[in-house]
């Protein structure tokens, strides 16, 4: 069943034009943000070792999200590309982050979890862009099978949330965030970057 709900705001062409133009550098920041997505479910349990629900998701999810670095990393290894030697601050996250900030500790525990499900969102919607634009056959299988993944982490964050909070409240948020994501998307520079 699909939990998650759909983008408010389509990725544009010159986003994925300038991924295509230096793939190299969009390879580089995707391992970074696969480093963080496996932080952030382990943060979640950090934060909330009471939420007893969340920690079999997150786990699996940080585990994945780790194993999906490591692909990452062995076909940049294949192609000669270093990682980054700094993780550089994410701007697309950034301005996503004061969404969870603010109100009571329920009201954030559900933000915290619904930005989850935007971000693996936004990342499946891009990877299939990805995917569906390359002329080598590696990386189209290699995209097509991360969007899926991703998509899969979208809905696991909105079916936890709907463990804790009643429908309307979760959806409600749920639209408010995406809306908000939209502009951010809408106003980020283009660059060869995941976000």
């Amino acid at each position: 069943m699909k939990y998650s709900i759909d983008l408010k705001v389509d990725s544009s062409q010159s986003w994925l034009a300038a991924v295509m133009a230096d793939f190299d550098a969009f390879l580089q920041d995707h391992a970074d943000c696969e480093r963080k997505a496996s932080a952030m479910a382990t943060s979640l349990i950090a934060k909330y070792p009471d939420r007893e629900k969340i920690i079999p998701d997150m786990i699996e999810t940080a585990i994945e999200e780790l194993e999906h670095f490591q692909q990452v990393f062995e076909l940049m290894q294949r192609r000669g590309v270093p990682l980054n030697a700094d993780m550089k601050e994410d701007p697309y996250i950034k301005q996503l982050m004061p969404l969870t900030h603010g109100g009571t500790p329920e009201s954030r525990f559900l933000s915290r979890l619904l930005l989850g499900s935007i971000v693996e969102c936004r990342g499946c919607e891009r990877f299939k862009l990805v995917s569906e634009a390359q002329a080598d056959e590696e990386l189209k299988r290699f995209y097509k099978m991360l969007w899926t993944s991703e998509a899969k982490h979208g809905n696991i964050f909105v079916e936890l949330a709907l463990g804790y909070f009643d429908e309307k409240t979760v959806y409600g948020r749920l639209h408010e965030m995406m809306e908000f994501e939209g502009e951010v998307i809408k106003n980020l520079p283009i660059r060869a970057a995941l976000h």
